[in-house]
């Protein structure tokens, strides 16, 4: 009951914060395309948070399409996580989610990714629709911060974290891998 009740007001503040952003601030500029990407950030990563979900299913699963990565090498993303360094974002994620070299710092890793990409995957379609509304109402040309933003805010970080999953995936399986020898040995 408790998880529900959070669920709840979470929304509703998201609500209310949206409601406040589109009042107080022009919908058709860059501040309110950044404005509303890292609120929704912030509520969104709340919501899915309380969720407590163990995140399972199937479409987290590397497909044969993605080809180990080089559909997101060929749209990019090697230059995208560069800019992630660069802007310094890495090393901030990084404190927050450090990378250890055990298994189970390894697992809250794969988690993480998983996590990641359903925020981004919530977020991408609710400004797409404000995208839609702003091009709609102002022009296309007013749109465009909501547009670059999306993309770089949440259509890049979903391809990022789809393709680090299956390499994290595979450092998971040989830590275990190595924890089961050397109990085996010793």
């Amino acid at each position: 009951m408790r998880r529900i009740l959070t669920l709840i007001l979470i929304a509703i503040f998201s609500i209310a914060a949206i409601y406040a952003l589109v009042y107080y601030i022009k919908m058709d500029g860059f501040a309110f395309a950044w404005a509303l990407n890292f609120l929704l950030m912030l509520v969104v990563s709340a919501f899915t948070e309380a969720l407590k979900s163990k995140l399972t299913a199937s479409c987290y699963d590397e497909k044969g399409w993605e080809r180990k990565g080089k559909i997101y090498e060929y749209l990019g993303i090697n230059f995208f996580r560069k800019l992630l360094v660069w802007t310094g974002w890495e090393k901030v994620i990084r404190k927050s989610y450090p990378i250890g070299n055990n298994t189970q710092s390894l697992t809250k890793l794969y988690y993480q990714t998983k996590k990641s990409e359903l925020d981004h995957v919530i977020i991408l379609p609710i400004v797409l629709g404000f995208n839609v509304f702003v091009a709609i109402k102002f022009g296309m040309l007013k749109s465009m911060w909501l547009l670059i933003l999306n993309i770089l805010l949440n259509l890049y970080p979903v391809f990022l974290q789809r393709y680090n999953r299956p390499r994290i995936e595979r450092a998971v399986n040989l830590s275990k891998r190595r924890q089961r020898d050397e109990r085996a040995y010793h």
